[in-house]
């Protein structure tokens, strides 16, 4: 199940809220806990079982290690729930990778195991991990109650695709927590805009990019090359931060207060810049829980840049286990590189529109990578790109993309125009006034069945970040 599916959004979803509003304050959280389990088996029946049995294990184990009276004994059983949590995250997602690679490269014969995927096991993994660090790091001490670290790892809104929500952020949030009935029209008001961005937009022009990247190389010239590293460019920011901003809004609705994951990366004037602004909780998990522990920026300027290039290879791996995904993290881990080094200075000189542009090829290059599977195919389409070619097939081009194409170029740079950027604060900071906020609700609930429409009438509804 999906927050953009018929199923979530004309029965699910109503009736949680139906639910969740009229039962008692200390029934919530177990409202909360049974409707996320029911939501994640709807599409992962046998997967849930392992997720209950490793958040099982793993608050026992950060128990034993928060009271533990040694710091031998701390540092024990901080291994053993690192290994507990990369072990099942290893198993299911690298194992096959590996197995494959060492097969091919010196020529075993191991068998591949037939595993599924769990679903969203990347962002549940990363969250059980800041659960673990920040205890350990005594940032915040674990919850007491069992109960409530379920509901923090199988929080519905989050769990398939974030936020990443770090532990610290949200601990206090689960037992105390202030609802309000603005907070609750605020989270409907960004849930909307988040099924629009998904639904109309990401999924209009998604079509194109599958249309362009399902062509043989041969039948792709530079126009269609351009105009799938576009499509796909635009797809997967909207769909992305469309899901984001409906996790966002669902959980301002239960009184959750959690970090926004996407801020106009588009408008980006460096590719640093732009992981400030991209899934900005992903950034801030690496940061904090991989490039601290590296050493940072305080053991040198070549260490600096190993770390910076490190992490964003292990970046690359941690949104799929192929090698298209290890070349992306390689690749954007290149440019954070030479901007640290040098690069950063050379644009202080030069015109910020000319640096967003700039920036925004190097990014919608590095998703054709991220997109193709075949690598030999990305670089082929790549090629493309910059080494012009021409050819009379014009069969990519479909008749109801363009319309969404401008508007996906038109809200994405909400930062260059003053009343954009203002009207995007209002929609994402809550800048409204009590006396306009019935007005804007009948908007977004008119949007709302605008997006429903769409999914009915179309039977392409994908969702990129749903197997990460």
């Amino acid at each position: 199940m999906t927050f953009a599916s018929i199923t979530f959004l004309l029965y699910f979803l109503p009736l949680f809220l139906l639910i969740y509003h009229f039962v008692p304050k200390n029934w919530k959280n177990g409202i909360i806990l049974f409707a996320s389990i029911l939501f994640y088996s709807w599409g992962g029946p046998k997967f849930i079982f392992v997720i209950l049995l490793t958040t099982f294990l793993d608050f026992f184990l950060v128990q034993k290690m928060y009271y533990a009276k040694s710091n031998a004994q701390k540092k024990l059983f901080l291994i053993l729930s690192l290994c507990l949590n990369l072990g099942i995250l290893f198993y299911f997602k690298y194992a096959n990778f590996f197995v494959d690679n060492l097969n091919n490269l010196f020529s075993f014969n191991i068998p591949l195991k037939k595993l599924l995927l769990p679903i969203g096991i990347s962002f549940y993994t990363f969250e059980s991990i800041t659960y673990v660090m920040d205890v350990y790091r005594n940032v915040h001490p674990p919850l007491k109650n069992f109960w409530h670290y379920q509901t923090y790892i199988l929080l519905f809104p989050k769990l398939i695709a974030g936020p990443i929500v770090r532990f610290h952020e949200i601990a206090d949030q689960i037992t105390d927590r202030k609802e309000s009935y603005e907070k609750k029209i605020h989270g409907m008001i960004l849930f909307c805009v988040g099924l629009a961005k998904k639904v109309i937009l990401a999924n209009t022009i998604g079509r194109q990019a599958d249309e362009i990247f399902s062509m043989p190389i041969e039948n792709i010239d530079t126009a269609a090359a351009w105009i799938g590293a576009m499509s796909y460019t635009f797809q997967i920011y909207f769909d992305f931060s469309g899901y984001s901003d409906m996790a966002i809004g669902l959980c301002k609705i239960m009184g959750f207060k959690i970090p926004e994951n996407f801020n106009n990366p588009y408008t980006s004037q460096s590719v640093t810049e732009f992981w400030r602004r991209w899934h900005i909780t992903l950034g801030r998990w690496m940061k904090n829980y991989l490039y601290i522990p590296l050493g940072g920026n305080k053991i040198g300027t070549l260490r600096t840049l190993i770390n910076l290039w490190i992490v964003f290879l292990l970046s690359g791996l941690w949104h799929g286990a192929g090698w298209n995904f290890i070349l992306w993290g390689a690749y954007h881990g290149f440019f954070l590189v030479i901007e640290r080094y040098k690069l950063l200075d050379i644009y202080s000189k030069i015109p910020s529109l000319i640096r967003v542009l700039w920036t925004f090829i190097i990014v919608s290059t590095g998703w054709v990578l991220f997109r193709n599977e075949n690598i030999q195919y990305a670089l082929s389409v790549v090629q493309k790109m910059y080494v012009p070619t021409f050819s009379h097939n014009f069969n990519y081009l479909l008749n109801d993309w363009w319309f969404s194409f401008v508007l996906c170029i038109f809200f994405s740079f909400f930062t260059l125009l003053p009343f954009l950027k203002s009207f995007h604060d209002k929609i994402f900071y809550f800048q409204f006034t009590i006396n306009s906020l019935k007005k804007w609700f009948i908007a977004f609930v008119i949007l709302y069945y605008i997006s429903l429409s769409y999914i009915a009438a179309l039977d392409f509804n994908p969702f990129i970040y749903f197997r990460f």
